[in-house]
């Protein structure tokens, strides 16, 4: 769908037409969904929190703006379900990032496998914070753009740069606890380098 097209469909919905809110939920479901899947690491709950998802768009969408991305307003919607999921939930599990160890051990690398579960990975990222692993998957699962990442999240996009790359060496510095490997002192002193952003996803 095209931006004018959108625009257009919005429009249409305020104005009454709510069949025409299918379009956009056609347009957005796939994304929202494995954004939620991510997070969750559940399939039964990211359809339900799409579901919500959706919902929430639908009731407040005399709230939008619409000099901003409609894409990055959902995905902020979504966040916030998905964290009010895990705080109901209580217990989470994440299959957004593996770990794999090249020549320089530099790099995570991005493995989203809905049949692998890796216990160390889990682990790892348990130890973040929710907001630590929303960056992660928008930046590495979703490939989202500092900017677009900026905007969902009500960051600064200097801020969030400096951010992921502390999150990516805490990330790394987790996952070689969890399978046992001794600590790299170069990177505990945070180098800030570009080799802390995983592969294929810097912009």
């Amino acid at each position: 769908m095209t931006d004018s097209e959108l625009r257009q469909v919005l429009s249409d919905v305020r104005d009454g037409d709510i069949e025409a809110f299918a379009q956009i939920v056609q347009a957005f479901q796939r994304p929202i969904y494995q954004y939620c899947y991510h997070m969750l690491s559940s399939a039964s709950e990211a359809e339900d929190c799409a579901q919500e998802v959706f919902l929430k768009l639908f009731r407040n969408l005399s709230r939008y703006d619409p000099g901003q991305p409609l894409q990055a307003w959902l995905y902020k919607i979504a966040y916030h379900q998905c964290v009010d999921n895990l705080r109901r939930r209580k217990l989470t599990r994440y299959l957004p990032f593996f770990y794999q160890r090249d020549t320089d051990n530099r790099h995570v690398e991005r493995a989203i496998e809905s049949a692998y579960f890796n216990e160390e990975v889990q682990k790892s990222m348990e130890r973040l914070s929710v907001e630590e692993r929303n960056l992660l998957i928008l930046r590495c699962v979703e490939d989202k753009s500092y900017d677009e990442i900026a905007l969902i999240m009500d960051k600064n996009t200097a801020a969030l740069r400096k951010r992921y790359e502390r999150t990516a060496v805490k990330f790394r510095q987790y996952y070689r606890e969890a399978k046992g490997e001794a600590s790299d002192d170069h990177e505990e002193r945070g180098s800030g380098s570009e080799k802390a952003i995983p592969k294929g996803t810097a912009t």
